[in-house]
């Protein structure tokens, strides 16, 4: 019953979106543009039937319905209901009816939150806001459908995969999601904006919340897989340039990028033709993420879709959108000018467009990186995969630069700056950091000079952005997530540099020395839980003057599906990570067992969480 609810509901969106493009349109046309209420109760009734459709699913998967295809492939009466409910979106059909309920919702927020703006430029962005939908709605009914039927009806399904069964996990795709459904209404509204001749200064500032709102989420749903990525996982790490991993770094990139632009265009009224063509990009990628992770193209941990036609729908989908949207910009937009004719050099203009070229350069290489190993076996058959050297070869002598222009950015000032106002303080404190990058890097024993270029350029922009914080001519939600930034920079590099693992074979009872550390093997405990079952480590770790810790990592097996899992037991401070992990070999009795020292790893997540919360200061601002 709940499944042809569901799918009823997604039949009904389907006839709302095409009544709702030639309703806008007609409106668009007539002789007198109005905006009617009756719009508005459309696009409502299209969101209550999306909510109604999600909604049995869920119910579905709470009163574990297996009858429902997707229900059976993905849940199991034993498993938690926590997991049941995030179960629904940690497969290829329940997502995808989760991107369509955050693409609906954005729309219907987005009419009521543009009362002032004009009715054409807000009727021509619900129509290309409802061709996204209307194509995602034609995607999920013939290609996933998230509500097919199963008889006879099995007793229990085949569960969800162990890895998927965590809290940061279950929370990582809603909030990934709301980055990129953002990125859909900032497309629409860029291209309502192109035929209206509307890209201003009214423009930006009215599209600037819906672009902070999507970097916002996007840089916490990036970070929550990280998190998740770096305890469970095993890995002992916060990044492995993972293909899937870069799918939702390139988007990030290209906000980023558009965050300062829009800036631009609201206060000086420049980069228009930019702004659009990062608004563009911007979708186009995370458009393209979706294609590669549901074709099953990418061969990474964090898919769990492998169908061509899927993909090739997608792909052939995005074309046709881009192909619209590149069309529109070049038949209807007109520039007055190139630039203002008091542009100067030494202004904070020309330093935003320093910061976009860096970010289309780093999105560059993350993009050649993610795609050119598709490329390659296609052409030769020959399967390659491209690590952390190429990514850190290739960005790390651009980055040096790129702090040191950061740091000199929000100091200038619009149209013109005074190079004399940038005083000496600059200099002594570039002699400040390089003395300290120079002793750090010289007790720690890495002899690599990028390493001491690298520390000293981001303990330059770590003071700069302290010393803004106390000023009063830089924004205070900038200065927040400048200095955010500068804290993140700074702990990826100690913690890339002063890392240390430790990797061996032991049997219970042994004692491995480690540098000035002991690590003792004290016994495994064997435990039952409701759905998988346990082997307890017991691990001491003694070091030299200081007080011993104690780890209880875990080897879970769960049993529907049966797959084996290894849980790190992590012990965190202000300044390091201690992280442990075993697994089980095929010999009885024998562990592998890694042990990492993390410095400064909590201060990534913290960092991360600070720049984000600059964003949304400037959002209330606003």
């Amino acid at each position: 019953m709940t499944s042809q609810l569901g799918h009823f509901s997604l039949i009904f969106c389907i006839f709302f979106s095409i009544f709702i493009i030639f309703q806008s349109i007609n409106f668009f046309f007539s002789k007198k543009i109005i905006f009617k209420s009756s719009l508005l109760s459309l696009i409502f009734l299209q969101l209550f039937f999306v909510i109604v459709s999600f909604l049995s699913l869920l119910t579905a998967f709470l009163y574990s319905d297996f009858s429902n295809v997707t229900v059976y492939n993905n849940s199991h009466t034993s498993k938690p209901l926590f997991y049941k409910i995030s179960g629904v979106w940690g497969n290829h059909e329940g997502s995808l009816l989760l991107w369509l309920l955050v693409l609906t919702l954005f729309l219907f927020i987005f009419v009521l939150s543009s009362k002032k703006v004009e009715n054409k430029y807000k009727l021509l962005t619900i129509v290309f806001q409802e061709i996204i939908i209307f194509g995602f709605l034609i995607f999920i009914v013939f290609t996933s459908n998230p509500f097919e039927y199963l008889y006879p009806t099995p007793n229990e399904g085949l569960g969800l995969n162990p890895i998927l069964q965590d809290p940061a996990l279950a929370i990582h795709p809603p909030i990934l999601y709301l980055g990129y459904v953002g990125s859909s209404l900032i497309f629409s509204s860029s291209l309502s904006a192109i035929i209206n001749n509307g890209v201003n200064p009214e423009w930006a500032k009215h599209i600037k919340s819906w672009v902070f709102t999507s970097w916002i989420f996007l840089t916490l749903g990036i970070m929550v897989g990280s998190i998740w990525a770096y305890y469970e996982l095993g890995w002992g790490g916060f990044w492995f340039w993972d293909p899937v991993e870069n799918v939702s770094l390139m988007p990030w990139f290209c906000l980023t990028a558009l965050l300062h632009s829009i800036v631009v265009l609201e206060k000086r009224n420049f980069l228009k033709k930019w702004t659009i063509i990062l608004s563009i990009a911007t979708f186009a990628l995370s458009m393209s993420g979706t294609f590669l992770v549901r074709s099953g193209i990418l061969n990474s941990i964090h898919t769990f879709a492998n169908d061509p036609s899927r993909g090739l729908f997608i792909l052939i989908f995005l074309f046709l959108l881009i192909i619209m949207a590149v069309t529109i910009l070049f038949l209807n937009y007109k520039s007055e000018e190139t630039r203002p004719n008091n542009f100067i050099l030494l202004s904070k203009e020309t330093a935003v467009l320093i910061n976009n070229w860096f970010m289309m350069f780093f999105l560059s290489v993350v993009l050649i990186g993610t795609v050119y190993p598709i490329f390659l076996e296609v052409l030769t058959n020959e399967k390659i995969s491209v690590g952390a050297p190429f990514y850190q070869k290739l960005m790390v002598p651009f980055l040096i630069p790129f702090l040191i222009f950061m740091s000199f950015g929000p100091r200038l000032r619009w149209i013109k700056n005074n190079f004399n106002k940038l005083n000496f303080k600059l200099i002594f404190i570039f002699i400040v950091t390089s003395l300290i990058s120079y002793i750090i890097v010289k007790y720690s024993g890495v002899r690599y000079l990028f390493s001491t270029l690298l520390i000293s350029s981001s303990f330059f922009l770590l003071f700069n952005t302290l010393v803004d914080l106390f000023k009063k001519t830089v924004q205070f939600p900038q200065k927040i997530s400048h200095f955010a930034f500068s804290v993140l920079i700074l702990s990826i590099l100690i913690n890339g540099i002063f890392s240390k693992e430790f990797n061996s074979n032991m049997k219970v009872g042994d004692e491995l020395k480690f540098m000035n550390k002991t690590i003792i093997f004290k016994s495994v405990n064997f435990e039952e839980e409701k759905n998988y079952k346990l082997l307890k480590g017991n691990f001491k770790i003694i070091e030299s003057g200081k007080k011993s810790l104690n780890f209880i990592p875990e080897i879970r097996i769960y049993n529907q599906p049966v797959v084996s899992t290894s849980e790190a037991d992590i012990k965190t401070t202000l300044f390091n990570d201690n992280f442990i992990v075993f697994t089980l070999l095929k010999e009885d009795e024998i562990f592998n067992v890694r042990y990492q020292y993390k410095p400064f790893m909590i201060w990534i997540w913290i960092s991360i969480l600070a720049l984000t919360f600059g964003g949304i200061l400037a959002i209330i601002k606003k």
